[in-house]
């Protein structure tokens, strides 16, 4: 990197739906941004039917965010597809190091690296997901009217991932390792009292079945309960490494702190998406939207609050 190489506005550290709304947002205000992302689009590429984006009542999650990608490309934005090692400095002399020695000084970042879901790991789990096994009830109960689902989990959103379910699906299943649900008691009273909910403790699933979809899975108990899909709720794991190593305060479960504004603990650092702990943690493409926009609106307003030589 040439010592006169002029830093851009904004960069913004993944490229999901948080990430590429920040860089539409921006552009728009006339700021220099640049998206570093290993692939496009974030989690919702895994989802083959998108059905609770507005003004789309059907579209696969690689098309949607295509199209975003598309809008935010169309407005400027530049896009750098690599890892990224680190981030280093301060607000207004930020330099980001990329896994091919590339390194882009930036006077401000947008971290909106996401979070990934965790996994069972067990057999099957890979080969049908999006064929049966989901990790969002929210986006997918619709496609399980009155079939039999097992909900995989025993905290606050598998409760609430199985409420949604019992509304539609003919039997839910709720599968706990654990003698007792981790979700607020209103919830699992709710659930007990469900005609069409069951729920299994010391329940773990060792293999997930299926021939074109799911048809069961395998307990590690031996048994097998015939299902036709599996909603996978064990939580998230942000992705927080560049977080941590900036110094940023995180949560207890390791999210990114942000206030109303998605600012971070660290002044010149903004965060966005499903990394955070923003919009209620409700996580869905609508709120990293948001979140995209609002930390780019802050980000331009520090900046010309505090002009910055660079």
């Amino acid at each position: 990197m040439s010592a006169d190489k002029k830093a851009i506005d904004a960069a913004i550290i993944g490229s999901g739906m948080a990430g590429l709304t920040a860089a539409i947002y921006c552009r728009r205000y006339m700021l220099e941004t640049m998206v570093f992302a290993r692939e496009l689009g974030g989690i919702i590429t895994e989802s083959a039917l998108v059905e609770n984006w507005p003004g789309e009542k059907a579209i696969s999650g690689v098309e949607l965010m295509e199209k975003v990608r598309a809008h935010a490309e169309g407005l400027g934005a530049r896009f750098v597809f690599g890892e990224v090692k680190g981030v280093t400095g301060r607000v207004g002399d930020f330099a980001v190091a990329l896994s091919d020695g590339t390194v882009e000084k930036a006077t401000a970042v947008i971290l909106a690296a996401g979070s990934r879901r965790r996994t069972l790991g067990v057999p099957g789990e890979a080969e049908f997901a999006g064929r049966g096994v989901s990790y969002c009830a929210t986006c997918d109960a619709f496609f399980f009217r009155e079939k039999t689902v097992a909900v995989v989990g025993g905290s606050d959103s598998a409760a609430a991932s199985a409420e949604l379910l019992s509304r539609m699906a003919e039997k839910v299943y709720i599968l706990y390792r654990r003698e007792h649900l981790r979700a607020e008691p209103i919830r699992v009273q709710r659930l007990e009292a469900a005609e069409n909910v069951e729920i299994r403790y010391r329940a773990t699933v060792a293999e997930i079945l299926g021939e074109d979809t799911v048809t069961s899975v395998r307990l590690t108990d031996g048994k097998t309960l015939a299902v036709d899909g599996v909603f996978v709720e064990i939580g998230f794991e942000p992705a927080n490494k560049l977080a941590g190593s900036l110094g940023i305060k995180l949560d207890e479960a390791g999210f990114i702190e942000v206030d109303e504004g998605c600012r971070t603990s660290v002044p010149g650092i903004y965060a966005a998406g499903d990394v955070t702990t923003g919009t209620n943690r409700m996580r869905q493409l609508v709120t990293a939207a948001a979140e995209g926009a609002i930390a780019a609106e802050s980000l331009f307003e520090d900046l010309a609050a505090m002009p910055l030589q660079h």
